[in-house]
């Protein structure tokens, strides 16, 4: 009897998948979903920093537009104060606010004359005096010994005043610099002389100029702190004046004379001190603060003795204080160059 053939039940088996073909599709996937968030992360951080740029470029733009319309607004402000008196709505340089539109950019300026302020290179000895010590804070002794060495800075030899400083004084405090023995080129360079100190400067800065020249300073627009340094005047003087201005000017009323002034006023002078104020619609501000001259020439008819960007500050106006006190002499003229 012939046997049946074996049936081998290996061949009837379904066929298994080898399983590194497993391991290796779920390698692929994870790989994959890998770099799909690795492409999302690089794709968000270009369009997050697509966007900075843009916002920075939107910026830059708000600020040059800003810039221009304050410059803009410096050279029509010095227009203004050159019209004719005898025409109407003439500009004064009073410290009184200017407003207007410049297109969708709001402008803001003030303007006064720098007589308003006290020069440190003409200014008598009693107002200097008077501003250490009622400004300034510091005691008759002190603001003496303090005076003579800024008038021993400005004066051309190497005598030394009895309370003053020269050379051998500054050696002998360990600085590296020496009295110009020349009148101060900028109100920055006060800061050198020897005693005083940045929280005194920090206090008289806003009431001083290099530009006025003159020995005393005008009522008609100083600050109450200039106001304050006039020997022999009390706060309430100053207030009572100061309101008795306020009215004038708001009833169009010639300026009446402040008595604590006298011997120490002096008139105004063709010497402006601008700030200009632009704000865009998106808030971008730039402030331009400059001290301005009429020239008789024709080529130069603005000499610049300041022009720098201020900071923007509560109050703009150049007649509440300067908001960069320790300027520096940028003397350049429009449409040329000259010195001071």
């Amino acid at each position: 009897m012939r046997s049946k053939p074996r049936v081998s039940t290996r061949s009837m088996r379904p066929a298994r998948q080898a399983p590194s073909s497993r391991a290796q599709a779920g390698i692929a996937l994870i790989a994959v979903l890998w770099l799909t968030t690795l492409l999302t992360v690089i794709a968000s951080g270009f369009a997050f920093s697509m966007r900075g740029e843009a916002l920075a470029a939107r910026n830059a733009l708000s600020f040059a537009q800003a810039r221009a319309a304050a410059d803009g607004a410096i050279e029509r402000t010095a227009y203004e104060l050159q019209r004719p008196r005898n025409l109407a709505d003439v500009w004064v340089a009073d410290g009184e606010p200017r407003t207007w539109q410049e297109g969708d950019i709001a402008i803001t300026t003030f303007a006064v004359d720098e007589s308003a302020k006290i020069d440190i290179n003409t200014a008598s000895d009693a107002l200097f005096r008077g501003l250490l010590q009622h400004i300034g804070g510091v005691d008759a002794d002190a603001s003496q010994r303090l005076l003579e060495a800024i008038l021993d800075w400005r004066d051309p030899d190497d005598l030394r005043r009895p309370n003053g400083a020269e050379e051998p004084e500054y050696v002998a405090a360990g600085l590296k610099y020496r009295p110009s023995n020349a009148p101060f080129d900028t109100i920055g360079e006060l800061q050198r002389v020897l005693g005083m100190t940045p929280a005194l400067f920090a206090r008289i800065a806003d009431t001083l100029t290099v530009y006025s020249r003159q020995p005393g300073i005008n009522p008609a627009t100083a600050s109450r702190d200039v106001l304050l340094a006039l020997p022999n005047v009390t706060p309430e003087m100053v207030d009572a004046f100061l309101a008795q201005r306020a009215d004038a000017r708001a009833n169009k009323l010639p300026i009446p004379p402040f008595p604590g002034a006298q011997g120490f006023a002096a008139g105004a002078v063709p010497v402006w001190r601008i700030r200009a104020q632009a704000v865009t619609p998106d808030g971008v501000t730039f402030v331009r603060d400059a001290v301005l001259r009429p020239s008789m020439d024709v080529r130069r008819p603005l000499i610049a003795l300041l022009w720098q960007e201020a900071v923007p500050a509560a109050s703009p106006n150049p007649a509440a204080g300067n908001p960069n006190p320790a300027e520096t002499n940028s003397a350049a003229t429009m449409n040329g160059t000259s010195n001071r």
